[in-house]
């Protein structure tokens, strides 16, 4: 597995002087994510998505991006999860392959018409909404769980604390999911956002714990439509994010009863959508 970060040399200057220096940097890397499902003629492979990601967890970050495609549920969909890169190759690890176990009744020809959910290609907001109620994204329950806002408030805090790499690179983004009581049950960086609530939501599925309805998830910067899907398909009825919301991602928010809360700084934040899960 390759490193998250990568050191270099550079050259630091300062009111004028020059001195050189070591530093290091975020590594970002192809990771393609192919798909093996069976057809009445035999087992088939579909390329999906290739992602510029930070290596590590990659497992996790396939079993996240096909829980936001709505095409995994539960971890007994999986059959295996590998890399299947040229053996030998230094590209090998950059190449993995998701088989679905035979119960997975998956249609390539839906894919193909509502991947652009997770797409940033520009459609419409109602096109976008229509694509996740199609998708069989549930609203989450009305009011539960219960999150105190004394607890939400410190959770930024705790998420910088747990970013190993972002303490060396600083260029990293970072997602978590966190309990009612403030726990951080999985924390994961990435150089994109998407890529880190994947890795996110793949561990919990990977533990068994989707849907995770209990939980909330929490983002470093801002909460964008494609954040709010991933966290619906999770079954997660909270997204917290340190900077803005998108106008796409509160429409998305309301329509599926989640809670949505924006540049949460310090002891203040912003309530965009459902305040009923939030206890003063």
């Amino acid at each position: 597995m390759g490193s998250s970060s990568l050191a270099i040399d550079i050259e630091r200057r300062t009111a004028g002087a020059r001195e050189a220096a070591p530093d290091e940097v975020a590594v970002e890397e192809p990771l393609e994510i192919r798909l093996g499902y069976a057809t009445p003629e035999g087992r088939a492979v579909l390329s999906l998505s290739i992602t510029m990601r930070t290596p590590g967890l990659d497992h996790e970050l396939a079993a996240g991006f096909l829980v936001g495609e709505s095409i995994l549920k539960r971890r007994s969909d999986i059959l295996s999860i590998d890399y299947c890169g040229a053996p030998g190759s230094e590209d090998r690890q950059n190449v993995i392959r998701v088989e679905l176990a035979s119960h997975v009744d998956f249609d390539p020809g839906r894919l193909g018409r509502h991947f652009y959910t997770t797409s940033s290609c520009g459609v419409c907001g109602k096109a976008s909404l229509d694509a996740l109620h199609a998708l069989d994204v549930s609203p989450a329950a009305p009011g539960k769980p219960r999150f105190r806002e004394s607890v939400l408030t410190s959770i930024p805090d705790r998420l910088r604390a747990a970013q190993a790499t972002f303490a060396t690179t600083g260029g990293l983004h970072a997602a978590s999911a966190f309990t009612p009581s403030g726990e951080l049950l999985v924390t994961c960086e990435d150089v994109g956002r998407h890529n880190a609530v994947d890795k996110v939501v793949g561990s919990l599925l990977l533990d068994d714990k989707i849907p995770a309805g209990e939980l909330g998830l929490m983002v470093s910067g801002r909460a964008s439509f494609e954040l709010v899907q991933k966290a619906l398909t999770a079954g997660m009825p909270l997204l917290a994010a340190i900077s803005a919301p998108s106008s796409l991602a509160v429409e998305l928010a309301n329509e599926f009863d989640m809670t949505l809360v924006g540049f949460l700084r310090g002891e203040t934040f912003n309530i965009y959508a459902d305040a009923g899960r939030l206890v003063p």
